[in-house]
């Protein structure tokens, strides 16, 4: 049998790795959270230049010599 010290050690031990884990839990989780906010920023910013797009250009076919400048 380990000496009650021993024992004491490993279970202080534990609670250390276990205090670790929560703020890794939850720095992570902020991180997730962050990200998915961006995430969601970032679709509705390319839901509205789609938009844009599609206003700018209502038949969604343009002729390459309108893309040339003026001066050819």
């Amino acid at each position: 049998m380990e000496p009650l010290h021993r024992i004491d050690q490993r279970l202080t031990d534990l609670e250390v790795k276990a205090c670790f884990t929560e703020d890794l839990v939850e720095a992570l989780n902020r991180l997730v959270t962050q990200q998915q906010d961006q995430i969601d920023r970032l679709a509705r910013e390319l839901g509205r230049l789609r938009q844009q797009g599609a206003a700018a250009e209502p038949d969604g076919f343009r002729s390459l010599r309108e893309e040339l400048p003026p001066h050819y």
